[in-house]
């Protein structure tokens, strides 16, 4: 049997919102996790699938933080076998880095590609080459019945070099070998912003060639068929993160092959919170603050010091219409206050609201799909016409579809006569003084705009 643990995205030296304790924060999940699940499970060895530290730069103290982990592995004979990430490789035209300061120190094992040599029959530009204990160097290791593959930082030519690593792997590989690959790269279908990212089918091109892809950069976990498995960052970089699970694998092999991993997140972490409050409809600065300190002392998860858990870091979220100017908003003041009611460790209070005479489809989120976005602002628009308040967005629709008529080349004249039947079909019951039809100037606005969207260029 094989047994090892998988992590990656370590991330120590990590420091955010200014704050000493957070930089900590990365150095307690790595102790934490060795102390209660490397070193009590006895593993084989420990693998971490790159982005170790934060930055290619480390400080003293981010180097102390390193250390004070990898030598209980160390001493507990607990091999470490290590990649380069996009944060901690060796600059471009250097070939030092602190990756590597290490693997010579002897803390963990390195594994890098090689430069292809000169007058190599490979058409490759790397090859795979046993790992040196002397010089230690070398891009795979053998530790019991298992053979460890380590790979670059691709970034977005990640798909390109699929290919050339299969061929790589294929003339390194092992009889009777567990085939193990360290990946550092985004997967298609993981990711929640639009970049190049690894496709899974290009991925599955190594099937054939490794028994478990340990993967490594996208700071959430997900599996892949229980063959290509990422843990996540162990703790979490900002609080866009919080509601992403993270944590490690604790993998075993049987003698047929059989993988078992098992997700762990049980270590310190620190804790987040998101609150949203609703601005709308509030008459002045103090119904905000006062609202806020309400929602605040209902909802947000306050801090027992007794209890020996981290503080908490809460973000405060104003959204909605704001019926005064944001200047008057005391938002250093609801801060301090609402520090101090949950003792959390940081409040962030963040004013998306809009004024009310700018608002036009507030409160939308991110992911909202531009067709319904588009429809949102024109409702809003309309609606601030009192004549057709209680019809924006039946005018709304027509409006959309007026555009997509005059976008297909159909008669202005056409388009006019919707426009006419659709505003004139108001029923009476609901007309009101205001409620006149348009004037024939009115009317000929909207035919001289109808007939230039189907003249001009698209």
């Amino acid at each position: 049997m094989i047994k090892f643990l998988h992590m990656s995205d370590v991330h120590l030296g990590c420091r955010r919102y200014n704050l000493d304790e957070r930089t900590k924060d990365f150095f307690r999940s790595w102790h934490d996790v060795i102390t209660n699940h490397a070193l009590p499970n006895e593993v084989d060895f420990v693998l971490i699938a790159g982005d170790f530290f934060d930055r290619r730069n480390i400080d003293p103290q981010t180097m102390n933080h390193a250390l004070a982990g990898l030598q209980l592995l160390k001493d507990a004979r607990i091999p470490v076998v290590a990649i380069e990430g996009n944060h901690d490789r060796r600059d471009a035209v250097s070939d030092y880095s602190w990756m590597r300061s290490f693997s010579q120190a002897g803390f963990f094992i390195l594994l890098e590609p090689a430069r292809a040599e000169e007058g190599s029959e490979s058409s490759l530009p790397w090859e795979m080459r046993p790992w040196d204990e002397e010089s230690r160097v070398g891009s795979y290791v053998d530790i019991k019945g298992a053979r460890i593959f380590g790979t670059h930082w691709y970034g977005t030519s990640a798909n390109a070099a699929m290919p050339m690593l299969a061929e790589s792997l294929r003339a390194a590989r092992g009889e009777g070998l567990f085939h193990i690959l360290l990946l550092h790269t985004d997967v298609e279908g993981q990711l929640n912003r639009p970049i190049p990212a690894l496709s899974v089918e290009k991925l599955k091109e190594l099937r054939s060639l490794v028994d478990y892809v340990a993967l490594g950069h996208t700071h959430k976990r997900f599996e892949l068929e229980n063959w290509a498995f990422n843990p996540g960052s162990l703790e979490a970089c900002s609080i866009d993160e919080y509601r992403e699970e993270r944590g490690l694998y604790l993998v075993e092999v049987d003698g047929e092959r059989r993988v078992s991993a098992r997700f762990i997140d049980e270590y310190v972490q620190r804790p987040f919170q998101r609150l949203t409050y609703d601005v709308s409809g509030a008459e002045d600065p103090k119904a905000v603050h006062d609202g806020v300190m309400e929602m605040v002392g209902r909802e947000a998860r306050a801090h027992d010091p007794e209890s020996g858990e981290p503080a908490p870091i809460i973000e405060i979220n104003l959204r909605g219409h704001l019926g005064f100017k944001n200047s008057d908003l005391n938002l250093r003041g609801i801060r301090e206050e609402a520090l101090k009611a949950t003792g959390a460790l940081h409040v962030m209070l963040k004013n998306q609201s809009v004024p009310v005479e700018y608002a036009v489809a507030a409160g939308l989120d991110a992911d909202t799909s531009r067709a319904f976005r588009e429809r949102r602002i024109v409702e809003d628009l309309i609606a601030r016409d009192t004549r057709y308040r209680d019809r924006a967005g039946e005018m709304a629709e027509l409006v959309l579809e007026a555009k997509r008529r005059a976008l297909g080349d159909e008669p202005a004249e056409a388009i006019l006569e919707l426009i006419e039947q659709k505003i004139e079909s108001r029923p009476q019951a609901a007309a009101g003084p205001e409620a006149a039809a348009p004037s024939p100037s009115a009317l000929g606005a909207l035919e001289r705009s109808a007939g230039k969207a189907v003249t001009t260029d698209r």
